[in-house]
This record gives structure tokens, C-alpha cells and sequence, in this order.
């Protein structure tokens, strides 16, 4: 197995790429439009998975980076999967210097959750506390 190579640079996304998985192969974000990947990569603490020269898994985080983050579109290209990239790339996330002493660091998965637990994430102590407002076709319009 090769390393997982982890870059945070932006220049260094394979938007295209990332942009594709999201839109044909993941359950959250099909039919997003490139310019919403681009946007949310541009604005974002992106963790690009590299073996050699290509990018096999993703993830990002959207923070202020002093009391609150949010966890979105982690994902391993199936060829690579069940190589431990998942938790290296986790293991990069946790340990980003942003991304020390949070508050809350938070994440919706309906597969995951082993994985995340092993890096602390729990359900929500308080869920009756917690809100969201969902537009689940959202990308739809944007087409």
C-alpha cells in the first residue's frame, strides 16, 4: 500500500475530480453544480488525499477556527478504499493547528459512524437542542 499523502493547499484540489464524485457518487450532494464545489472549496480548509500524483480522497471543514466547525464531504475513491486512507485523512483533520481547542466540532453521516467514533465524535449530547433547515433539492434548481 502507498502512503496517503496530505495536502491542505488549496492549488493543490483537484476541484474537477472532487466535483465529480460529489455530484455522481455520493449520497449528499448529487447534481451539485461545479461553481457550488468550486465556491465551497475556495471558502473552506480543504484535506486532499494524494497517492503519487492523484487524488483519492477528500475532505473539508468549514470554521472559524476558534469555536466552531463543521465537517463535510469526507470520501475515499472506491479503487482506494479499505487501505486506512479514511482514518489518515481523518487523523490530518483532527490534528490541523486551526483546528485545536474548538467548542464544537460537528458532522452528519448515515454510514460512518464507526469511523468517527474512533476520532471522538458522539450523537449530540443534546439533540432536542439542535436545528437545521434542509433543502434536500437544493442542487436541483441550480443545474
Amino acid at each position: 500500500m502507498e502512503p496517503l499523502r496530505i495536502s491542505t493547499d488549496i492549488h493543490d484540489q483537484d476541484v474537477a475530480l472532487i466535483h465529480r464524485f460529489l455530484s455522481e457518487e455520493s449520497t449528499w450532494a448529487r447534481q451539485i453544480p461545479f461553481e457550488t464545489v468550486r465556491t465551497s472549496v475556495e471558502n473552506s480548509l480543504n484535506f486532499g488525499g494524494f497517492v503519487g500524483a492523484a487524488q483519492v480522497a477528500y475532505a473539508r471543514v468549514i470554521s472559524d477556527c476558534a469555536t466552531f466547525a463543521y465537517l463535510v464531504d469526507v470520501f475515499v475513491l472506491p479503487q482506494h478504499r479499505g487501505k486506512g486512507y479514511s482514518a489518515a485523512l481523518m487523523a490530518a483533520v483532527m490534528s490541523h493547528p486551526r483546528l485545536q481547542g474548538l467548542r464544537r466540532f460537528m458532522l452528519a453521516t448515515s454510514t460512518a459512524h464507526g469511523l468517527y467514533e474512533k476520532f471522538g465524535f458522539t450523537s449530540p449530547a443534546k439533540p432536542q437542542t439542535l436545528m437545521e433547515r434542509f433543502v434536500p433539492d437544493a442542487y436541483r434548481s441550480k443545474a
